[in-house]
């Protein structure tokens, strides 16, 4: 039985190299199939480690909460909003808190100055608990104090790319720039903490929380976002629903309205986002497996080509002694082979699609292929092969010798 199958697959080698182009063009609707999908899962594989990491370095015990106001409300022209009470509640009565902090974003322009230089940058109002909750650390100078939000102090905490965007000195403690129309002393420079979702982490100008009110003036009564971390004994599941039912008593919520703030976790973005990414790969991949179809029924029709120019070989076969399972076997090998071939030809095709497209993507992470996604390309282009071969194959096993003999 060994040797008939080693015989069938040297046969079925032979007549795939004795017709190249022939073999090359019946595979290349697998090949295109893989290397579409491949592409795809590569590119959005890389993104998906990336951006787990990314996540993971929030750290899995702290949570953001932010205002939400559904499309519906957006259009009439109402806004939900987190205040200052909302905190202030929340530091009061919230349990298994270890670090709160609220982040007032600028509204407005975001342009800075330093001489000659422009730049625009996320500027962020902030307390001193911002460092451990959101795990940010200085290379140079300090972190902001807390007597900086008490004195509302003109001070400024800046990340890599603000330095680099003003063309700052490597250390810039003590530069002043200027912001909306004021001079800020820079006091301390963030360690490099990559990009989320393609938003820079660098780019960003943190100053107290006091101060961005007094620059916004009566745009103060903005929406603020509240991010905190919790204590190593806290379980996040609890919290979320203490602080939810807090807010939702706060905001006067009745029981059939939905909340107008949202409460989350990293763990929760990060699983929001690969259900995104899941759902385009599946989508995609949908759409791309009916190439994979079409591969397989141009398979079948040069299988059947091949049955009716190879049939005085395979009455001369059956003449010899070859039993019809071994007839079978050829041709179904040979189908499968077609298929295996275009599948690690797309393999390789995709990975260097995806390698193309991340490596002329300004900061895109690199590709990445599963291994999954390997095994399941090329098991699908099997089956493909199998499935499309299989009537070819019984066609060529049930010629009776006497009549391939005769054939012209």
């Amino acid at each position: 039985m060994f040797f008939a199958i080693l015989e069938s697959f040297r046969s079925a080698l032979a007549a795939i190299f004795a017709n190249r182009l022939r073999s090359f063009l019946t595979t290349l609707g697998i090949i295109i199939g893989v290397a579409s999908v491949i592409g795809v899962v590569s590119v959005t594989g890389g993104m998906s480690a990336f951006i787990g990491d990314s996540f993971a370095s929030l750290g899995a015990n702290s949570l953001t909460i932010q205002s939400y106001t559904p499309f519906e409300d957006l259009m009439k022209g109402t806004r939900s909003r987190l205040t200052p009470e909302d905190l202030e509640l929340i530091e009061k009565r919230g349990e298994g808190i270890a670090s709160i902090t609220p982040v007032l974003e600028a509204n407005r322009s975001s342009q800075l100055k330093y001489g000659p230089q422009t730049a625009y940058s996320l500027i962020m109002g902030t307390t001193y608990a911002y460092q451990d909750v959101s795990q940010s650390y200085t290379q140079f100078g300090r972190f902001l104090a807390q007597s900086d939000n008490l004195t509302r102090r003109r001070i400024a905490v800046i990340g890599e790319d603000v330095r680099e965007n003003l063309n700052l000195p490597e250390n810039p403690v003590n530069e002043y720039v200027e912001l909306s129309g004021e001079w800020f002393k820079i006091v301390g420079l963030l360690e490099p903490m990559g990009d989320i979702m393609g938003q820079s982490r660098d780019n960003i100008v943190l100053v107290p929380y006091s101060t961005m009110v007094s620059i916004l003036g009566n745009q103060a009564q903005t929406d603020i976002g509240i991010q905190l971390s919790l204590t190593p004994t806290a379980n996040p599941e609890l919290v979320i629903s203490q602080l939810t039912t807090l807010l939702r008593n706060a905001h006067d919520l009745s029981s059939i309205e939905d909340n107008d703030f949202r409460v989350q976790t990293a763990e929760q973005l990060m699983e929001q986002f690969d259900q995104i990414l899941g759902t385009l790969t599946l989508v995609i991949g949908g759409i791309v497996s009916i190439s994979l179809l079409v591969g397989g029924i141009g398979i079948m029709n040069i299988m059947l080509v091949s049955v009716t120019e190879r049939t005085r070989e395979i009455g001369i076969c059956k003449a010899i002694g070859a039993k019809s399972h071994h007839i079978l076997m050829q041709f179904l090998i040979e189908a499968l082979l077609l298929s295996l071939l275009g599948g690690i030809v797309g393999l390789a095709t995709g990975y260097g699609l995806g390698s193309l497209i991340s490596s002329n993507i300004p900061d895109f992470p690199p590709a990445s292929v599963p291994l999954w996604a390997a095994a399941l390309a090329l098991g699908f282009s099997g089956f493909v092969g199998i499935l499309f071969g299989i009537l070819p194959a019984a066609k060529a096993a049930k010629l009776d010798p006497i009549d391939a003999l005769r054939y012209e």
